[in-house]
This record gives C-alpha cells, sequence and structure tokens, in this order.
C-alpha cells in the first residue's frame, strides 16, 4: 500500500486540525507517495530509535514527538542530532509526527491515562477548539442519487453521533437550457429540459468542508451542480486538552500515588503538596500528558483534588503550591503507552481494510532519565 494510503486513514481518527497553534504535526521528513510495508510506531526520534528503524527496514516512523521542533540551522554528520536526519533520508524512511492532536482527540492519549488509572471522564480540562456544523444540499439526476450518497458519506459527511452515511432526500423537478459553450450531461443547447432530480441534504462539520466538496464535485454528472451550503447555529462539537475525572472511591493520597507508579511502572514520581493544608482524602483528578505545567490553573477551576502532567517546572511548582494544588508529576515518558494502543487500532485498520503492511512497536527506551 502506499503511505499516503495509510495517513488518510490515520488522520480520519486523529487529524492534523486538532493539534493546538504552532505544533508541528504532520510529515517531516521523506514523502508519503511510495508504497510502505513496515510502519514503526515510538514516542521520540532518536538517533538510535533511527537505528533500530534501519535495522528492521522501516519504511515509515509514525511518532508521538515531533523530529523536528525549531529550525535546523545546520544538516551536518558531526552533530548526532542532524546526523540522524541524514540517516533517515538515506535509508528512505519517512518521518510522521501526531503531537497535541493525540492528546486532544477523544479516545486519544489522556483518555487511555484515565483508563489505566481507573479514572470517570467526566470532561477534557481545557478548551482547545470548537467545530461548527454546516448543510450540504445538492441536486442530482435521480439516477446518481446513490452514487452521490456513497460518495458524500464517504467523505465524511452525514456522521451524527454513532451514526454514519445519515442524509435526507427528497425528489422534484428540476429545470434548466443550455447555453452556447454548454457540454450538458442532459439535454441540448438552447433548448428547455426537465429532469426528475433527487435533492440530498446532509449535515458535515465545517473541518472536512474541502473534502466533502471536492467529492461531490467529482462524483456529480453536471458540469454546473446546483447545490447549497449553509452554515448552521446548532451546538458546535467542542473539543479540549486533558482529562477531569473521578476514581470509584476516594483515595489516600500516599495510596494513589503508589497506583500511579505501579500503573506507568515508574521507579520514582515527583510530588508537590500544598504547606500548609491538612492531608485529605482524593476522588477528583485532572490529567494531562506532556508538559502540561501551563494548564494547573483549569484543573484548580475544574475543582481537581489532584492533577497529574510531566515536566513540572520548579517556579510552577510553588505557583502550584501557593494555589493549594496537589500535582504528581510522573514525567513526560508515560506517553510511551501511545505505543502499544496505536499498534492496536493499526492492526484493527489492516483488518478492517485488508491492508498488506506490518506495524512493529519501537522497543527502543527513550526516557533519559533514571532514578539512582
Amino acid at each position: 500500500m502506499l503511505a499516503k494510503d495509510f495517513i488518510k486513514r490515520f488522520e480520519a481518527y486523529c487529524p492534523l486540525w486538532l493539534a493546538e497553534k504552532g505544533d508541528p504535526v504532520g510529515l517531516h521528513i521523506g514523502t508519503l507517495d511510495k508504497p510502505i510495508k513496515k510502519v514503526m510506531m515510538t514516542l521520540d526520534v532518536r538517533p538510535e530509535v533511527v537505528q533500530e528503524a534501519i535495522e528492521k527496514d522501516i519504511d515509515l516512523i509514525i511518532a508521538k514527538h515531533p523530529p523536528i521542533f525549531r529550525p535546523i540551522e545546520r544538516l551536518t554528520a558531526t552533530n548526532p542530532q542532524t546526523k540522524m536526519y541524514l540517516e533517515l533520508v538515506k535509508h528512505d524512511i519517512a518521518v510522521y509526527a501526531a503531537h497535541t492532536n493525540m492528546d486532544i482527540i477523544p479516545d486519544g492519549l489522556n483518555d487511555w491515562f484515565c483508563e489505566m488509572l481507573q479514572i470517570e471522564v467526566a470532561d477534557f480540562m481545557t478548551e482547545t477548539h470548537q467545530v461548527k456544523f454546516k448543510k450540504l444540499i445538492v441536486y442530482v439526476p435521480i439516477e446518481a442519487a446513490a452514487k452521490m450518497r456513497q460518495a458524500l458519506g464517504e467523505a465524511g459527511a452525514g456522521e451524527q453521533g454513532n451514526y454514519q452515511f445519515t442524509s435526507f432526500q427528497s425528489v422534484g423537478m428540476g429545470r434548466f437550457i443550455p447555453t452556447a459553450g454548454a457540454k450538458p450531461a442532459i439535454g441540448n443547447i438552447g433548448e428547455k429540459e426537465s429532469v426528475q432530480e433527487a435533492k440530498i441534504e446532509v449535515l458535515l462539520p465545517e473541518t472536512i468542508e474541502g473534502q466533502v466538496l471536492k467529492a461531490m464535485y467529482e462524483t456529480h454528472p453536471y458540469e454546473e451542480p446546483a447545490f447549497d451550503l449553509i452554515s448552521l447555529d446548532n451546538e458546535p462539537i467542542k473539543y479540549g486538552i486533558g482529562r477531569v475525572g473521578k476514581l470509584a472511591q476516594p483515595m489516600a493520597l500516599e495510596d494513589f500515588t503508589q497506583k500511579v507508579k505501579e500503573v506507568f511502572e515508574l521507579d520514582g514520581l515527583r510530588l508537590v503538596e500544598p504547606v500548609f493544608q491538612p492531608k485529605k482524602m482524593i476522588q477528583k483528578i485532572a490529567i494531562c500528558g506532556g508538559s502540561g505545567g501551563n494548564f494547573y490553573p483549569d484543573a484548580i477551576k475544574k475543582g481537581a483534588d489532584v492533577y497529574i502532567t510531566g515536566d513540572v517546572y520548579y517556579h510552577t511548582a510553588h505557583d502550584m503550591q501557593a494555589n493549594g494544588l496537589t500535582v504528581i508529576d510522573p514525567g513526560h515518558n508515560i506517553e510511551r503507552v501511545c505505543i502499544p494502543r496505536f499498534i492496536e487500532k493499526m492492526n484493527q485498520w489492516k483488518k478492517e481494510e485488508n491492508w498488506e503492511v506490518e506495524f512493529i512497536p519501537s522497543t527502543t527506551n527513550t526516557n533519559p532519565f533514571q532514578y539512582l
């Protein structure tokens, strides 16, 4: 299969538009216009991961963390970091990154953290996106209606809750006169024509407007399709980073921190506790994978007893303390749980699409920290 066909399916689940502004998601190295036989999932793209990919004849790497986060000033083989990029190009290994979009998507990384910690999710922590709906109304000859409904559905229109390919169709009479220069699919130049037509109505999120219109134009038998695209005032879909939820039963902080260590197989973690507050049982948990120190005010607004996030900055920890927030910092590397979860999803897509491609989890430990 082609890499771009796999990425099309990947982005249907983890769309680029859900990434936070400025986040360099998407293709970083190589091309997607090539056949692939082996895809490797990794948290980080490091020199040792690249060596693993070379040894395993990998064609495409999917990474949680973008390998090129800041501009590269020089591309030389004397620097281990930039030599890594040269090795990827030399061995024709493409690299694609899904970063904050993986954190934000429903059934994404933060939901998996909650599942592992047995936290019942109630809401996201910080809103990042609102997506409004539009209605497409298109008129086609009766005999072309089924093909048009199928094409619009395959492009993503008509998805409502747990339903797909939803649409409404009514029948009426379309009338037109082809003029000079027209190439009518039905009728003759200068003559009145009447055609029984289907009026097809579908809802779509504004984020896929382009691909739905493309599907409509490619499928419509007329050279000048008649259609309406209407913006709706109904409730938008909301997305957010982080999750907030509750444990089934209140727990002592000491017991919960031990649970976090066991679930994520940690040798240690960092704990921030308010100085002048008495010990209390905890139940409401906010969590944001990666480096989520900047989001701690939202954890407070949501009434969280504990906030779990990585890479808490020293002075930010003081601010958390002063604001009465308990924080568990298990490190950034707990995001490695995305590797087996995405391998599982990719293999499900493989089964559904009948792909001939192998999905391989990276076995390289990219955690730079050790506890002594």
